[in-house]
């Protein structure tokens, strides 16, 4: 069963970019496309940096995946999966979000 934990309004996010939220103690980074009026969250933490900087970084897609650019090394993750595209063997977690009566909410399981 999915636990869905209230992040923040909707309001809160900016559009074409990300915000940070702590949940669980997990920094999760939050993105959102207006456009597509899509939500995408996957962890904040760079494997590459090994720092929290995700949520900082420039979205857009590859080949029609949306995406986000690190701003440390610039490699580029998958916001549905995680994956990263220069190594598919990197991965940060991706985690389920919705807009929900205008609140934002994250599940961190499946």
């Amino acid at each position: 069963m999915v636990q869905w934990i209230d992040i923040c309004g909707s309001e809160d996010l900016q559009a074409d970019s990300g915000v940070c939220a702590l949940v669980e103690d997990i920094q999760v980074a939050i993105f959102y496309m207006p456009k597509d009026n899509t939500v995408y969250a996957i962890n904040n933490y760079d494997p590459f940096s090994q720092v929290q900087v995700l949520s900082r970084g420039l979205i857009g897609d590859l080949n029609g995946i949306p995406m986000v650019s690190s701003p440390i090394y610039k490699q580029h993750f998958n916001l549905k999966t995680g994956v990263c595209f220069e190594d598919e063997a990197v991965v940060v977690d991706s985690y389920a979000v919705r807009i929900e009566n205008g609140r934002v909410e994250v599940s961190l399981t499946e």
